[in-house]
């Protein structure tokens, strides 16, 4: 966190209750404001969120101490930096593990000077920006045929517990290896255990040339959990606004961040809302992800893409956050407990899963092959719950009902193994052309993993031949 030590004015704490000070001797004060607290030679950092006033008009400052206010006593010195929150972020973020508060934990480089950026700064202006035209390529055919993602779009993605939202969200990380996108990957309120295990993954598979990880765990104050999902998106700012680059940032959960913002409340003895969440959580969330955008060619033409994930309980998909985070977004990839336990990985739910960007950031090659494909397994799973109870079936209804138990087998992906857009398009255009319909279902699965040992090549000649020739038509 950085602190300019000219600018610091003193006050003296009044009172400490589970990590809430209450300060005096301040003239002026803002919320938001870094304070400092001096505690017998040790310093700990604090962020300053109510103001108010005494019987005598002396201003008092609410703040919130970032670690464990164990030690505090009254009287000690606080010193106030009449700052925002801010980062100081440079090109040392990549490869690097770093809090909320932006000391860094892991760096893969020598610190050198960089920017000082607000955490929670204002979102791109209107005419600071474009339309979402340019593809996200994800690595999941399930996502790039049917829900195509753009560069600059909200994309939401929610599912129960354990269906698969972490792997898919570490899968767009992973395929952007050839992509100029800086990748930065927020968990919030997660085990230790597991995010290093999942940031030590990521390093091996040769991602961590353009990755940042920014994390808050279980065990850190919810401060620092509130924090870290307004840290991720000013690391995205900078590489959007000064390196002019595309980035992506998946924030794991909004949920937890929630709760986080919930226990601050609570602990300041705010009055509660609706299923004791504040009043303004919607503003809460709907500031964060509006910073995502596309900015326009004067500003650079970079964007950042937002990925917010949301754990839902029994596939509630109408609770309190998921509907706010559901009205924020451009869309949502709904991830089914169902298909997930009868082995569809991802289980992305076509039915309930939809982008409000549509086609318009899609490859026209993609678009052309894949854009039938949701409507087929749309009906096959129409079909295959009325052919439950029926034992006479038309030949068409068989057909229909191979033809899409072909099309799961081939869009299921292992964790980790994403597809590259010029795989896909050739893996599609195969079954377009009635290739897999004389294969057993069973299969299927052979069939795309001996498709993979094909030289790339040959894919992007292919897709270029098939493109050309329907431009010709």
């Amino acid at each position: 966190m950085y602190v300019d030590r000219a600018v610091l004015v003193f006050g003296v704490v009044l009172s400490i209750s589970c990590g809430v000070l209450l300060v005096q001797g301040y003239l002026v004060a803002f919320v938001g404001e870094i304070v400092t607290l001096f505690d017998h030679g040790n310093t700990s950092s604090g962020l300053v969120v109510n103001l108010c006033r005494d019987e005598s008009y002396n201003l008092l400052i609410g703040s919130i101490l970032f670690e464990s206010s164990a030690g505090v006593y009254y009287g000690a010195r606080v010193a106030g930096s009449r700052m925002l929150a801010c980062l100081v972020i440079g090109d040392y973020a990549l490869g690097s593990m770093i809090d909320p508060i932006g000391s860094c934990v892991m760096a893969s480089s020598n610190l050198s000077e960089g920017f000082i950026w607000v955490i929670d700064s204002p979102a791109p202006a209107i005419v600071d920006r474009q339309s979402v035209h340019e593809p996200l390529q994800t690595g999941l055919i399930s996502i790039d045929t049917m829900i195509p993602i753009g560069r600059g779009q909200r994309e939401l993605v929610v599912g129960d517990r354990q269906t698969g939202k972490t792997s898919l969200g570490l899968d767009c990380i992973l395929n952007q290896s050839c992509e100029l996108i800086a990748c930065v990957y927020s968990p919030i309120g997660q085990k230790a255990c597991s995010i290093l295990q999942s940031f030590l993954a990521l390093c091996n598979s040769s991602s961590k040339d353009y990755l940042t990880l920014l994390y808050s765990s279980s065990s850190s104050s919810s401060v620092c959990q509130f924090l870290c999902a307004y840290s991720g998106a000013a690391v995205c700012e900078y590489f959007m606004y000064v390196r002019e680059l595309g980035t992506f940032l998946l924030l794991d959960d909004l949920s937890r961040h929630a709760v986080a913002y919930r226990e601050i409340y609570l602990l300041l003895r705010r009055p509660p809302g609706r299923e004791a969440y504040p009043g303004e959580i919607f503003f809460v969330h709907s500031r964060l992800l509006e910073r995502s955008a596309k900015l326009s060619l004067i500003l650079g033409g970079g964007s950042f893409t937002s990925f917010p994930v949301i754990e839902t309980l029994a596939s509630d998909v109408s609770s309190y956050i998921t509907t706010n985070v559901i009205s924020i977004t451009d869309g949502q990839i709904f991830l089914s407990h169902d298909l997930f336990m009868s082995g569809v990985k991802p289980a992305v739910d076509v039915g309930l899963s939809v982008s409000r960007v549509g086609s318009a950031a899609q490859w026209y090659g993609m678009k052309m092959i894949g854009g039938s494909y949701k409507l087929i397994l749309a009906q096959f799973v129409e079909l295959q719950s009325f052919s439950q109870f029926s034992s006479d079936l038309t030949s068409d209804t068989r057909y229909r009902l191979d033809a899409g138990q072909r099309l799961v087998q081939l869009i299921k992906q292992s964790c980790g193994e994403p597809i590259p857009l010029v795989r896909q398009v050739s893996l599609l255009s195969l079954t377009t052309q009635g290739i897999i319909d004389s294969l057993p279902v069973h299969a299927v699965r052979t069939f795309v993993r001996l498709h993979s040992y094909v030289p790339e090549w040959i894919y992007l000649y292919a897709s270029t031949r098939l493109v050309a020739s329907c431009i010709m038509n």
